[in-house]
């Protein structure tokens, strides 16, 4: 097997012998190192495969520039921006099969900003002191392995050396993987990303089910915020080929500030890239809100029908008003489809808590919300009404159809603009 390449990103000025312990254990691993110095004040420790100066560099930077402001946390972005410069470089080329940071607080900031640019699958594992807390800022959307160092990462000792050496065992295991994240290519089935919420759930094994008889994958994601963060950024690194997007209730939570907001990007990107798409608001006539207090409704929600979705978290249903912001977000969201996509309208509720016999069922209001929705969105969308609910087999089936039908239609057309082959 091929000699495989773990970056080491430190500041070699105050991690210098861990990293270079690091190295040692790689190449007794029979993985090689390529230590990247992402430090700026001090003299560094040990020796880089690429330095300091050429980390600034690549960020934008001189390293006199940065080492005369005297501040880590303005050199950061700079030395963080170089060391992804640098590695999607060798990574793209080959040179580069996987990644170990180490760090304390600005250290795990810098390690994993560069970790979260890097592509899905490869190996990424951060050696930090603050990996016992809440690492959701570190690890973002990405496949970050975050391992706690128990001891401040200063000096070596026995403790310290298995931390690392079982660092670089991690690393070095993950890069002998031979199973391979595959991109779409032209003409072939894509993966299929469907987003979901609990009220949505039964409806999602359904529909993997049904793509799974068609011949096709699927990947779920829980539609929470980074799910759907975490689907788009797939969809543009090429992963993901198709879109069923089942929950919209990141939208709804980004307008009320609920605990599920996608970002502003979200609804956007399969639009943007032209893949094909079949889109339903489900989930999204109410919102998320976690409460501090245990089943105690906040004043802003008493005048809302609601469930409690667990004792901590409160799913107040949207009224008319807001529920036509929602619909003109949506809308304004997806004016950048231009086709390629069908909006599916469940007429009997968007999901367990709104369908007949549900908690929140309220077909007065649904209705509104779709006629706003309906009115909103761009005329490039195929807009499908059904009397039935967002579970219902019959919406999930004509829903997979619909989008089985547009991917084979774009597979159709790729394979009749390929060139004649040569006798």
């Amino acid at each position: 097997m091929p000699t495989k390449v773990i970056a080491v990103l430190a500041t070699l000025d105050t991690k210098g012998e861990e990293a270079e312990f690091l190295r040692e254990q790689l190449e007794a691993l029979g993985s090689r190192a390529l230590l990247v110095d992402i430090g700026v004040m001090n003299t560094p420790a040990t020796r880089a495969d690429v330095t300091r100066a050429q980390v600034a560099r690549a960020g934008g930077t001189a390293l006199a520039a940065l080492k005369a402001g005297k501040s880590r946390e303005a050199s950061q972005p700079v030395m963080s921006a170089g060391a992804t410069k640098v590695l999607l470089q060798r990574i793209g080329k080959g040179e580069v099969h996987g990644v170990i940071g180490l760090g304390g607080l600005q250290g795990t900031a810098a390690c994993t900003a560069v970790m979260r640019a890097l592509p899905y699958g490869l190996p990424k594992v951060m050696v930090s002191t603050v990996a016992s807390g809440d690492t959701s800022s570190y690890v973002g959307i990405s496949d970050i392995t975050m391992m706690f160092s128990v001891g401040d990462i200063i000096g070596l000792n026995q403790f310290m050396r298995k931390v690392l050496a079982n660092a670089a065992g991690a690393a070095h295991g993950m890069a002998q993987v031979t199973v391979a994240l595959q991109t779409r290519a032209r003409g072939s089935k894509p993966l299929i990303g469907i987003s979901n919420l609990g009220v949505l759930t039964r409806g999602t094994l359904l529909a993997i089910e049904l793509f799974r008889q068609r011949g096709y994958e699927s990947i779920v994601f829980h539609a929470v915020g980074t799910g759907g963060r975490a689907m788009e950024l797939m969809m543009k690194q090429g992963i993901i080929g198709a879109v069923f997007d089942y929950a919209m209730g990141e939208i709804s939570d980004e307008l009320f500030h609920g605990l599920r907001a996608g970002g502003a990007e979200r609804l956007t990107v399969a639009g943007a890239l032209g893949l094909p798409q079949v889109l339903c608001p489900g989930g999204s006539e109410h919102l998320g809100i976690l409460v501090s207090v245990p089943h105690q409704l906040p004043d802003r929600w008493k005048d809302h029908a609601h469930v409690w979705h667990n004792e901590v978290v409160l799913a107040p249903r949207l009224n008319v008003r807001e529920l036509k912001m929602v619909a003109r977000e949506v809308g304004r969201r997806l004016q950048s489809t231009r086709g390629n996509a069908v909006l599916m309208i469940p007429q009997l509720g968007t999901g367990s808590y709104a369908m007949p016999g549900g908690p929140m069922n309220n077909p007065k209001d649904d209705k509104a919300y779709f006629t706003a929705l309906k009115a909103a969105v761009p005329s490039t969308i195929e807009v499908v009404e059904r009397p039935l609910h967002a579970e219902d087999p019959a919406f999930v089936a004509e829903a997979v159809d619909r989008l089985i039908a547009l991917i084979e239609r774009g597979r159709t057309a790729t394979r009749r603009r390929r060139p004649a082959a040569r006798r």
